[in-house]
């Protein structure tokens, strides 16, 4: 027989000590041409690079290039992405750099460093290369976001909004809201890098709407008036303006819209959160698969965890409020003699299938983008 001591054996389980994957939803990437020579750096072709100071990107990228600049800017914002990533393409060879970003599983922003070139579909080239890429590894489940620019050299006129919003243009809306458009007549640096990064720097729920930029100049007379504004802005455009409303001398997004032809998906805070929100489940309900039994027991304790992921975004004010219904666990939740014979169904479907649907839904409170304020005024 068995000795008593040492009386009680404990076991330690430390699965409760498994963090939690976090989503990285604030990793920016961006692709750019350097010199062939050593003047471009020593980063190789198609190769990811962290890059954390001026210091690194001047080793890796050379200086005075587009991609330098692009992730200068990037670094100088005033809030910081988690992490920003270079890519050294080779030529115009984009499509063969952004696939090179396949296997970075954390990048949730991309940009093209100093490109306003459209380019073509077939091959891919220009930014319809960004836009093929962004949506390719969206739906393979690694939701990310173009950014992209007008070209700032195109001359102010009459017909300013027509000249650069073009059919083919139009053509690199994306219809999962996964392309963001910038516009800022003569601005002297790269607006879609800024962008990008200041993208990245905010949590998934902050609008972007009148979000500063930084590191980029536009001389008043290149700035856009108001109706441009507004065009743009109809447009699904985002122009980058000096508000006189705003002390001081600033430049900053007059929207918050991505480039889609989905208007459910038509502001870019509400494509991070659906993304942002979907990962979380993703991450949270991994744990769930193999182990929850198809039981009452074991169901309630899967709309439980459920209900603890969402019940963190609602405290953190990304959400306001959330519901989550299993049909299965709604007919197990009742004595057997009460089933239907579609519930049976629903049961022997759910057990032979091993699988459960689960029903979710959000409600999300976005930020305020216009007011309306009626003024009286009396005697």
């Amino acid at each position: 027989m068995p000795t008593a001591y040492p009386f009680i054996d404990i076991e330690i389980d430390k699965s409760g000590l498994t963090p939690r994957v976090q989503p990285s939803s604030g990793v920016v990437a961006l692709v750019g041409t350097t010199p062939a020579d050593a003047a471009g750096g020593t980063a190789a072709v198609n190769v990811p690079h962290v890059v954390t100071t001026p210091d690194e990107v001047r080793t890796l990228f050379g200086a005075d290039n587009a991609l330098h600049k692009a992730l200068l800017l990037a670094l100088g914002q005033d809030l910081m992405p988690q992490k920003i990533y270079g890519v050294r393409a080779k030529g115009t060879e984009y499509a063969a750099a952004l696939a090179a970003l396949e296997a970075v599983d954390d990048v949730s922003v991309v940009c093209l460093a100093g490109v306003t070139d459209i380019g073509a579909e077939n091959p891919l080239t220009g930014l319809n290369a960004l836009r093929a890429h962004v949506e390719e590894m969206s739906l393979k489940g690694l939701r990310r976001i173009g950014v992209a620019m007008i070209d700032p050299k195109v001359e102010k006129s009459a017909d300013y909004v027509s000249k650069v919003v073009t059919p083919a243009l139009v053509k690199l809306k994306s219809d999962a809201g996964r392309m963001v458009l910038v516009a800022a007549r003569g601005a002297d640096g790269d607006v879609a890098a800024a962008t990008a990064a200041v993208i990245a720097a905010h949590p998934p729920h902050v609008s972007l709407l009148l979000k500063q930029v930084k590191g980029v100049r536009i001389p008043k007379e290149k700035q856009y008036g108001p109706s441009e504004i507004a065009e743009l802005s109809n447009a699904g455009i985002n122009p980058v303006i000096d508000p006189a409303l705003i002390p001081g001398e600033g430049l900053h997004l007059a929207d918050g819209q991505t480039f889609s032809t989905d208007p459910a998906y038509g502001y870019i805070d509400v494509r991070r959160v659906v993304d942002h929100v979907e990962f979380l489940l993703r991450a949270g309900l991994i744990g769930s698969i193999g182990d929850a039994r198809i039981t009452r027991t074991g169901l309630t304790l899967l709309k439980q965890r459920t209900e603890s992921i969402l019940g963190g975004l609602l405290r953190d004010t990304v959400i306001a409020g959330f519901s989550v219904g299993i049909p299965v666990l709604d007919v197990l939740g009742r004595p057997e003699s009460a089933w239907t014979e579609p519930d049976r169904d629903l049961v022997r479907t759910a057990r032979g299938q091993r699988a459960v649907d689960i029903h979710t839904s959000i409600t999300y409170g976005p930020a305020v983008h216009r007011l309306h304020v009626k003024l009286a005024v009396t005697y």
